[in-house]
């Protein structure tokens, strides 16, 4: 078999676990020799796939790769960048083809969400119009959850454990402060389309009764305010406080988002300030003193906070991605597949990535509570084992030690990208 080199790249939002994926395809990589040569990693996704901006990792031990397995961010670079059809810009696919030759690219990993996957079809489609020999595969992660074909998706987990932590500790917090006045709280969580990461709050009431979060809204719910008031009136009224999870993307019944905070003017909205919208309206109608807050970035890149479940599915999505790719398996993605709730037992099985491109994932309506204003017991079914177990990890002066790695950059053989 002729030995070809693999490429490795990340897109789209990071997660807290997507660099145990990374480590986990370079190691698997490394268990091929026969039909794998080199392992290199572009910078910045497919950006760093066109502009030649490649590193080798040869230099990785296995003591650095289990740093860096470790390490939250994306360790090489993400990009948010849709490519073109490949009719319609038959140009940036030359470019692509053109570098993938120089380095003599036979497999190509692209490890994002459904828009990824989207890439995934396109490169693989025109790898076969062009007679290049190519196996393209996509590798699962987003913290969105969003992703159809699978039971999770890799970043979800650990996601979902820092949100549902920062309920837990805002709630007992919230509730030492509480008196006659009233009082709530508000936190914004990821989820453009999707209530997932809204719903995994509710973990952190733990099965008690009037614990936090009472309340959460998600877009799959259109969001009524006369219902929603009145529920948290009553929840002042029972307790003196209310704590509240709000998605970024919920929207009013007639399809508007509550709040957006500008357009990049390639039709993407930029979300935010839904739940700092929420906290004012409650105290515009009901006169409560409030705080909100926004986890953002902090939720996706806890590193530890990791859930060793996520860690373990993203390492097993890489090295399933691997062992695809070299059998032949193009244009597939390493799907999760539940087995049992707990303990939780799951599979990986090939997805094809037209099944998968640009669709979203939302919850299901048996995970709504009725009433729209928080979710079901089956819904936590799903969620509890995804957050489940912790990691031990370096630390150093009371902090992460987080490594610097030495990769350097391949050279580049094609003139510069114009």
């Amino acid at each position: 078999m002729t030995r070809r080199n693999l490429l490795y790249a990340q897109s789209g939002g990071v997660t807290a676990v997507i660099n145990a994926t990374a480590a986990a395809v370079i190691e698997a990589a490394r268990q091929h020799p026969h039909c794998i040569g080199a392992v290199y990693c572009a910078r910045r996704g497919i950006l760093g796939v066109l502009a030649e901006e490649l590193v080798d990792t040869a230099k990785l031990d296995d003591a650095a790769l289990a740093a860096l397995a470790l390490t939250p961010g994306g360790a090489f670079g993400s990009c948010r960048f849709d490519l073109d059809s490949p009719d319609d810009n038959p140009a940036q696919y030359d470019r692509l083809f053109a570098v993938l030759a120089a380095h003599d690219i036979g497999y190509l990993l692209y490890n994002g969400g459904n828009g990824s996957m989207d890439t995934v079809a396109k490169i693989s489609m025109a790898a076969r119009q062009r007679g290049y020999q190519l196996t393209v595969l996509g590798v699962p992660k987003t913290v969105d959850n969003d992703l159809v074909g699978s039971d999770c998706s890799p970043g979800f987990g650990s996601a979902a454990k820092y949100v549902a932590t920062a309920m837990l500790e805002a709630g007992m917090d919230l509730a030492s402060m509480s008196g006659r006045s009233g009082r709530v709280f508000v936190m914004e969580v990821m989820g453009r389309n999707a209530g997932w990461l809204a719903a995994a709050t509710a973990l952190a009431a733990g099965g008690r009764a009037d614990a936090a979060p009472h309340i959460i809204l998600m877009p799959e719910v259109p969001f009524d305010p006369t219902r929603f008031l009145a529920s948290v009136r009553a929840t002042v009224e029972r307790l003196g406080y209310c704590a509240i999870t709000v998605s970024e993307g919920i929207r009013h019944t007639d399809g508007r988002l509550v709040m957006e905070q500008d357009h990049d003017g390639k039709g993407h909205v930029q979300l935010g300030g839904a739940g700092q919208c929420i906290a004012r309206l409650i105290h515009a109608r009901l006169g409560y003193k409030y705080h909100w807050a926004i986890p953002d970035y902090l939720q996706r890149a806890a590193g530890h906070l990791v859930s060793a479940t996520d860690f373990a599915l993203a390492r097993a999505v890489g090295t399933a991605a691997v062992q695809f790719a070299v059998s032949g398996r193009d244009a597939v993605m390493p799907a999760i597949v539940r087995e049992a709730d707990r303990p939780y037992r799951w599979r990986i099985d090939a997805a094809d990535v037209h099944a998968i491109a640009n669709l979203e994932r939302r919850l299901p309506a048996s995970y709504v509570r009725a009433d729209g204003l928080h979710v079901t017991e089956a819904a936590l079914r799903y969620l509890q084992p995804l957050i489940e177990g912790e990691l031990p990890r370096p630390w150093r002066d009371g902090l992460p030690d987080y490594p610097r790695l030495d990769m350097p950059m391949l050279a580049r053989k094609l003139a510069p990208l114009s």
